[in-house]
C-alpha cells in the first residue's frame, strides 16, 4: 500500500486539525519571533483547517479509495495534497500560514514524483522542506523551516521524522536570541512538529515508518509538546525566562532575513538586522501574475521594503506576506506585478523585547494584583457604545480615535493598572499602538488586540474575564476576535475601483474581511449575498449590527435565512446606530 494514499491524508487532516487546536493557545502565547503579535497558533489552525475542509470536500464519500471524478483519481494522496495546498494558499493567515501552504504544495509535488513510488514519505517531506525554504526571502534557522529540514533528513535516513522534529524544536532557543531570552521554543516550529506527529500517527503500519514513537491517533495532539509544560504568557514581560526547559513552546512561523538557502544548508543563527525604518504593518494579499519574472521583481521590491517576506504559490496565483513600514508601497508593488486582491493590512504591535531589563522592570512595577483592568474600545455608533459599556469597556468614538491623546486619555481616565485596547478598525491600529506605548511609559501594563471591525471587538468583550490573569484574558480575547469573520454593507460615496469592479456613487457595497465582494443596488440583497458568502465557510454564531439607515425588516429577513439554511447557527441582532454603514456582520 502506498504510505501517503488518500485515506492516510484524510486521517492526517483529522488528527492534525485536532492536534493544532490543542496547541493553539500555547503557540499564540509564546509567539515572540519575529513579532510578538500572539497569533501564530491561530494562523496555523485556520490555514490547516481550510486545507482539511478542502480535502474533505474533494474526497467526499470516499472510504480509503478515490472516487472517479474527484481529487486524486490516478494520483492518490498527491491529488488531495494539491487541493489542500491551494486551499491553504487562498486562506493563508500570517507568515506561518503562508509557509505551511508552500510546505503542503511541496509535499504534493514530492509525492507525485516517480521516485515516490518506493519512498513516498521521504520524497514528500524533502520537497515540502525545499518549497518552504524557497518561499521565504531570507530564511532563518530556529524556525519551522529548521523542523521541516530535520524531519526530511530523518525520513531519508529511514529514521523517525516525528522524533527528529521534536529534537529540532527543542534546539530552536539556541538558534535564535529572541527565543533564548524568552526561554521558549519557536511557535511555528511547535506547530509543524505537531502536524508531523499527527502525520506519522496517520500512516498505515505497512508504510514502513517507525512505529516506536508511542504516537497513536488518540495521542497525536499532545505528542509534539510532550514534556513541554508552558504557561500561557502573551505579554513579553511574562514569558518564562531562559532558565525554563528548552521545550516549552514555540513561535517561529515567521522567517526573517538571511539570504535564501537550500533546505539542507544552515543559515546564520543570529537574527537579521532590522530594516532602516522599523516595520509597522503586516501586509498580505493574493496576486494573479502569470509572468514569473514579474513575481521575482515583486520579491526583490518587497525584500527591499521590509522583512518577514514570504511569497508562495504558482500557476498564476501567489500569496504575499511581508512586514513593512510603508503599507501603501507594498500594495503598489503588487499592482506593478499583477492583480492583487484580498488585501489585508494590520498594524504590528510594538511591545518591549522579551526578557529585557525594561520588560522585567515593567513586570515588577505592575504586578498581577495591582489595580483593576480596563478595556478601551473604539466604537462607530452610540448603540455599539452602549453595548461596550454594558460589557465593562470604556469607549472612544470613532471620530476621535485617530488621535493618540484621545485613546491615552481614555486609558488614564479608568485609573487601571492594566489596559486592553480594541481599535476595531485597521485605520485605528497605529493610534492604538502609540497610545499603548505611551500608557506603558506611565507605568500601565497595556496591550492592543488587533481587532479590525466592531464585531470582532464585541466577540473579544464577550469572553473578557477581568478576574483571570492578564495574559490568559488577552489570549482568550485575541482568539475570540481572530475567530470572527467580519463583513459590512455600506454605500459608495464616489466612483472608484474595487476588488469587485468599478462602483458608482450611491452603489451598495458588500465587504467581506475588508474587501469589496459585492456591488449592488439594494441593501437587503447585498446584505444577503454577504451573509451567504460568510456562512459558506461555516459558523456557529451570526452577529448583525444595524446602522441608523438600515431598512425596515433587514434583520428579520437575514435571521429567517439563517434559521432556514443553517439550523445549527444562532443569530443575535444589535441596534448599533452607526452612521457609516447600514449593517455590520460577524460570523464566529
Amino acid at each position: 500500500m502506498q504510505p501517503l494514499d488518500t485515506a492516510a491524508v484524510r486521517r492526517w487532516c483529522a488528527l492534525g486539525r485536532e492536534a493544532l487546536r490543542a496547541e493553539r493557545s500555547r503557540m499564540d502565547a509564546i509567539n515572540v519571533f519575529p513579532v510578538a503579535d500572539g497569533d501564530t497558533g491561530t494562523n496555523l489552525c485556520l490555514t490547516f483547517e481550510a486545507a482539511a475542509r478542502a480535502a474533505a470536500e474533494a474526497t467526499a464519500g470516499a472510504r480509503g479509495e478515490e472516487r472517479e471524478g474527484e481529487a486524486g483519481p490516478g494520483d492518490g494522496g498527491a491529488g488531495v495534497l494539491r487541493v489542500m495546498a491551494r486551499a491553504a494558499l487562498l486562506e493563508a493567515r500570517g507568515n506561518s500560514g503562508t509557509i505551511l501552504a508552500e510546505y503542503l504544495r511541496g509535499m504534493a509535488q514530492g509525492l507525485a514524483e516517480e521516485s515516490a513510488q518506493e519512498r513516498a514519505l521521504p520524497c514528500a517531506l524533502r520537497r515540502g522542506a525545499e518549497a518552504a525554504y524557497a518561499a521565504v526571502a531570507r530564511p532563518v534557522e530556529g524556525t519551522m523551516l529548521t523542523v521541516a529540514a530535520a524531519a526530511a533528513e530523518a525520513a531519508e535516513a529511514e529514521g523517525d521524522p516525528a522524533s527528529a522534529a521534536r529534537e529540532a524544536l527543542a534546539a530552536t532557543p539556541a538558534q535564535l536570541p529572541s527565543l533564548s531570552r524568552a526561554g521558549v521554543v519557536d511557535a511555528g516550529a511547535l506547530g509543524l512538529t505537531t502536524l508531523l506527529a499527527a502525520l506519522i500517527a496517520a500512516l498505515p503500519p505497512s508504510a514502513g515508518a517507525p512505529r516506536d514513537t508511542g504516537v497513536t491517533p488518540q495521542r497525536a495532539q499532545t505528542e509534539a509538546g510532550r514534556s513541554c509544560a508552558v504557561p500561557a504568557p502573551v505579554h513579553p514581560a511574562d514569558v518564562p525566562t531562559a532558565s525554563a526547559p528548552a521545550c516549552e513552546a514555540a513561535p517561529a512561523n515567521e522567517a526573517a532575513p538571511a539570504e535564501a538557502t537550500p533546505a539542507n544548508e544552515a543559515t546564520p543563527a543570529n537574527e537579521a538586522a532590522p530594516a532602516e525604518a522599523a516595520p509597522e504593518f503586516e501586509v498580505m494579499y493574493l496576486i494573479e501574475a502569470e509572468d514569473i519574472k514579474a513575481v521575482d521583481a515583486l520579491r526583490e521590491r518587497l525584500d527591499a521594503l521590509g522583512d518577514s517576506l514570504v511569497i508562495g504559490g504558482g500557476d498564476g496565483l501567489w500569496s504575499v506576506h511581508v512586514h513593512v513600514a510603508d503599507a501603501g508601497a507594498a500594495v503598489e508593488a503588487g499592482l506593478a506585478a499583477g492583480r492583487p486582491y484580498r488585501v489585508r493590512i494590520a498594524h504590528l504591535p510594538s511591545l518591549p523585547e522579551h526578557g529585557t531589563e525594561e520588560g522585567d522592570e515593567a513586570a515588577r512595577e505592575t504586578p498581577e494584583s495591582s489595580g483593576a483592568r480596563a478595556v478601551v474600545a473604539v466604537v462607530p455608533g452610540e448603540g455599539l457604545a452602549g453595548l461596550c459599556r454594558e460589557a465593562g469597556a470604556a469607549v472612544v468614538p470613532a471620530a476621535d480615535a485617530a488621535r493618540d491623546d484621545a485613546l491615552l486619555a481614555a486609558v488614564q481616565a479608568t485609573g487601571a493598572a492594566e489596559a486592553v485596547l480594541l481599535p476595531n478598525g485597521a485605520e485605528f491600529h497605529a493610534a492604538a499602538a502609540r497610545a499603548a506605548d505611551a500608557a506603558r511609559a506611565r507605568g500601565v501594563r497595556a496591550t492592543v488586540i488587533p481587532t479590525r471591525a466592531a464585531v470582532q471587538g464585541l466577540a473579544a468583550l464577550a469572553v473578557h474575564a477581568p478576574g483571570c490573569r492578564f495574559d490568559e484574558d488577552v489570549v482568550a480575547m485575541t482568539s475570540a476576535a481572530g475567530a470572527t469573520r467580519y463583513g459590512e454593507v455600506t454605500v459608495a460615496a464616489r466612483e472608484s475601483w474595487t476588488t469587485a469592479g468599478i462602483c458608482q456613487a450611491g452603489d451598495v457595497l458588500g465587504l467581506v474581511e475588508g474587501d469589496v465582494a459585492v456591488i449592488g443596488a439594494d441593501v437587503g440583497q447585498v446584505a444577503m449575498d454577504v451573509l451567504v458568502r460568510m456562512l459558506a465557510a461555516g459558523g456557529e454564531l451570526v452577529t448583525l449590527v444595524l446602522g441608523e439607515d438600515a431598512p425596515r425588516g433587514l434583520a428579520a429577513g437575514l435571521e429567517a435565512y439563517v434559521r432556514g439554511s443553517h439550523l445549527a447557527v444562532d443569530t443575535v441582532v444589535y441596534e448599533g446606530q452607526q452612521q457609516t454603514s447600514p449593517l455590520l456582520v460577524g460570523v464566529e
